[in-house]
């Protein structure tokens, strides 16, 4: 049987982690591997991709503490191995179904739904985005003006692409709480926006997040 890629050393702590160390590592390492902080074309995407699901596989396993205690008689019976990297497939001699990882395409919806629900976490931490009730009585992670400045401030290009692609080049935070209050109409959530925003500025925003994530986790 082949020995297993250890999941705390993917995260980066210790066994004896706690579960907020472990959501703290999770949220300094999928900013630090999202794949869309580099260009679509990058050389860098396939790696950085199988890297974030790497992270997000392991994240799913620790962060739930009876799929944890599951792995960590596993990890203790089986073996580790800090080189060995997690089959795309799911193959190899760790019972991945036990913990409902599933089919490659399972993991990817999952890991961008798990991605999702932390990142509103962090832009509400940041207080770039706040919890907002609809009409239908459903409360959603909305973008703040805080959010649009800061989108205002990156291009022009991507101030015409909320809009409707419109020209012109639009900058700052008066644009961005106008473009703000475009988007909260449409009732979208932060992270159905931020999935909307060009690639460019997507990695703009996740390498600010992940400096400010970085710099508050690692200073506790």
């Amino acid at each position: 049987m082949a020995r297993q890629r250890d999941l705390y050393k993917v995260l980066g702590v210790s066994p004896k982690a706690t579960q907020q160390e472990i959501r703290n590592a999770y949220k300094r390492e999928s900013l630090k591997s999202h794949p869309d902080r580099v260009p679509a074309d990058s050389a860098e995407r396939p790696a950085r991709t199988r890297r974030f699901q790497e992270i997000n596989d392991a994240y799913y396993t620790l962060s739930d503490t009876s799929r944890r205690r599951e792995y960590d008689a596993t990890r203790l019976a089986d073996g580790v191995d800090e080189e060995y990297d997690i089959p795309q497939g799911g193959a190899g001699g760790f019972p991945w179904s036990a913990f409902g990882f599933g089919s490659a395409a399972d993991r990817e919806q999952r890991a961008s739904e798990q991605f999702g629900s932390v990142f509103e976490e962090m832009l509400r931490e940041e207080g770039l985005a706040s919890d907002a009730t609809d009409a239908d009585g459903r409360t959603q992670t909305r973008p703040t003006s805080r959010f649009w400045s800061i989108v205002g401030g990156i291009s022009g290009g991507a101030l015409g692409f909320i809009i409707g692609n419109a020209p012109g080049a639009l900058a700052g935070a008066v644009a961005g709480n106008r473009l703000g209050a475009v988007r909260d109409a449409k009732g979208k959530s932060v992270y159905e926006v931020f999935l909307e925003l060009p690639q460019t500025d997507r990695a703009r925003l996740l390498s600010e997040l992940a400096a400010k994530v970085f710099q508050t986790t690692m200073g506790r």
